[in-house]
């Protein structure tokens, strides 16, 4: 398996992270562990699914997948190839127009949210390009007419910011005090912008965090004990509700991102 990088074009820069292009010349089972950004998928090429909760699911051409609070295993075929949209955080809804928190722990076909023949039309021209760089540039062009002109929720991308300078230790309440909101109508705006609730949202940052913690290879205790935990078996169990494996097991491991 081969993961190629590109960049967006400095229009583009504002909302998307990267774009990932991930290729398999043999089947491989890689596993994806949540993050806080909505994902753009395209499959141009062989078969992918995924596994989760013991169910497994084909991933159509195209699909727009939300945030989640348990890890996936992604299988890819042998010749399969697809390009990953990677949304910078609380950003995609400047493309799509539909609460994001509706597509918590789910993947929707790009059709649910543009026409069916624009879908089909992207889906057969990327499969038709030449190379990738090609593609990149049908995907900016598809993204520039599905822009609505939007930028992000401010106050929800400054309690973005403070749930990451906090490493995900935050008060929702407090959180809401420190920019002026009701707790209620915080959690409201939140959700629909970032594609989660605050409590979940900042649930992901902390077990981020420890994830690229334990990658300096730090004892376990002490990675509880750092992300606030004081009892082992609970750090335990979250970790796995998270990763899907126990931390020894997960750390070992080199296919996960």
């Amino acid at each position: 398996m081969t993961v190629t990088t590109y960049f967006p074009t400095d229009a583009l820069k504002p909302f998307i992270k990267h774009y990932l292009v991930i290729e398999s010349d043999r089947e491989v089972i890689n596993r994806l562990v949540p993050d806080t950004s909505v994902v753009l998928v395209f499959r141009y090429k062989g078969n992918v699914n995924y596994a989760a909760g013991g169910i497994e699911t084909n991933i159509p051409a195209s699909v727009l997948t939300g945030l989640k609070k348990t890890s996936r295993l992604v299988n890819y075929s042998a010749g399969s190839a697809a390009i990953l949209v990677i949304f910078k955080t609380a950003a995609a809804g400047s493309f799509f127009k539909v609460p994001l928190h509706k597509l918590f722990e789910d993947s929707l076909p790009l059709d649910n949210f543009i026409s069916s023949p624009q879908a089909s039309e992207i889906e057969e021209r990327l499969s038709a390009a030449k190379n990738n760089v090609a593609r990149i540039i049908l995907i900016e062009q598809f993204l520039f007419s599905q822009y609505k002109g939007a930028g992000g929720d401010q106050l929800v991308l400054a309690a973005i910011e403070k749930m990451y300078a906090a490493k995900g230790f935050y008060k929702i309440k407090n959180l809401a005090d420190s920019l002026y909101i009701s707790q209620d109508a915080f959690e409201k705006r939140f959700r629909k912008s970032a594609g989660a609730s605050p409590k979940q949202f900042s649930s992901i940052i902390r077990m981020r965090t420890i994830i690229a913690n334990g990658k300096k290879h730090e004892k376990f205790n002490q990675l509880a004990y750092n992300a606030g935990y004081f009892d082992q078996s609970h750090f335990n169990n979250d970790f796995k509700l998270f990763t899907g494996q126990t931390p020894s097991d997960f750390f070992k491991s080199s296919s996960f991102w």
